[in-house]
């Protein structure tokens, strides 16, 4: 294993705001890609100013913890795309690069001079990443929305409640997330090609229709059956106990999910063999699924009885399918995310000590890189436009006094190459 790290001497200038455009280059950059997001105090990026939880209760651009954990080890460049100096900056930076990202509204880079075909007449290696709502063509490409609008439109709200009752809305942009591993993978493809080829390449990403994948089993159903599947709370087609069970304590679960019927006697023989589980009543998958609701009360009172963390591991080793419900705080306390390190600790200078999420997959050669953490709001930008355009001090001052960079403040001054 090498000091090396996979993507070692690319590019990326991100255009990017939220999650599905930024969380792409800080998987970039957690594997050794110099990742550049170009931000502006006259618009900024929604997680920086409109999502808690902010350190201390204290609203900030440089305080956001959402934003912290989606744009570690980038640089932030103040740049205004509104000022013609600025977009023509944004034109030289793209040439010095590998890849471009953005994730605006369709058609908006390119009336600013910064498509695709108009980025790649400068630097025809160029790899860039378009990833929005639906796509950049069609009759609803323009259709506004968010990760929760996202959501609905994939058919996940549809699925997702109790039977009878109004859809359930899932929380956060769920689709955007989605959208990252798709993104991340294929611009990772794009670059092997121009390895190959020496030829850059578009990549025109929908996020409906990544998420649409996502609930290909009930596409499948439809297409063959004609049925189309609908909200049935914790249960399932054939499995049976299916759900999440309360354990000792307070606010604690344990999901248990059984699929045929020797899993069943397993079960069973894990509860000590109680009387109300040798009932013909429970005794085949049919029979369970129809007294399914007197099945779920009586091993929840089983469950209830027992610590969640203990009760997993006795069903786990008696191959029984169970996890205990992990909180937000379990995650942090997990062995298995330590052993993998998959929290690494940084300190940013408003924020102070926290921790990042790592690439959830660990390459044995060129492991990704110890974070640096999220970019104080322009903080990098002397450095940046030094490092890719070598500019003097001078040349720097005078573009700042034109409006076209925004300098980094005396609170979130510093530099990081």
């Amino acid at each position: 294993m090498s000091n090396q790290q996979a993507l070692d001497g690319i590019v990326v200038i991100e255009f990017g705001a939220f999650a599905a455009g930024p969380c792409v280059g800080k998987y970039l950059a957690n594997h050794g890609a110099f990742v550049v997001k170009v931000e502006s105090r006259a618009r900024l990026d929604g997680f920086r100013t409109h999502y808690p939880p902010f350190k201390d209760n204290k609203k900030g651009p440089n305080r956001s913890g959402v934003f912290a954990m989606n744009n570690d080890s980038v640089h932030s460049l103040g740049l205004n795309l509104k000022v013609p100096a600025g977009v023509d900056l944004a034109r030289k930076l793209a040439a010095r690069a590998d890849v471009v990202i953005e994730n605006f509204t369709p058609g908006t880079v390119k009336r600013l001079g910064l498509g695709y075909e108009q980025l790649a007449a400068i630097q025809p290696g160029l790899v860039m990443l378009s990833t929005c709502n639906l796509g950049q063509t069609g009759p609803r490409a323009q259709h506004p929305g968010f990760g929760s609008q996202l959501t609905s439109l994939s058919g996940f709200t549809h699925l997702i409640g109790e039977p009878g009752a109004p859809p359930v809305i899932v929380y956060g942009p769920y689709i955007d997330y989605i959208a990252v591993g798709y993104g991340y993978i294929a611009v990772l493809a794009a670059l092997e090609h121009r390895r190959r080829t020496g030829r850059g390449q578009y990549i025109d990403l929908s996020q409906y229709e990544n998420g649409v994948q996502f609930v290909a089993p009930a596409i499948l159903e439809y297409q063959l059956l004609g049925t189309v599947a609908t909200r049935q709370a914790n249960r399932h087609a054939c499995a049976a106990p299916h759900g999440v069970y309360p354990c000792a304590g307070e606010d604690n679960w344990i999901t248990i999910s059984v699929f045929d019927d020797a899993e069943w006697e397993r079960l069973v023989k894990v509860m000590g063999k109680p009387e109300w589980a040798s009932s013909l009543r429970f005794a085949t998958e049919l029979s369970r699924k129809e007294n399914e609701a007197e099945l779920d009360e009586l091993l929840g009172r089983w469950t209830r009885t027992r610590p969640a963390d203990e009760l997993m591991q006795s069903l786990q080793n008696a191959r029984v399918h169970a996890a205990k419900v992990n909180s937000i705080a379990d995650l942090f306390s997990d062995p298995q995310l330590a052993h993998r390190g998959f929290w690494r600790p940084v300190t940013h200078k408003e924020v102070g000590a926290h921790h990042v999420e790592m690439p959830a997959f660990v390459l044995s050669e060129t492991p990704a890189a110890e974070p640096s953490p999220e970019p104080c709001l322009c903080e990098h930008t002397e450095m940046v436009l030094g490092k890719l355009l070598g500019l003097s001090e001078a040349e720097i001052g005078n573009l700042a006094g034109q409006g076209a960079i925004e300098l980094s403040s005396p609170v979130t001054a510093g530099r990081n190459s």
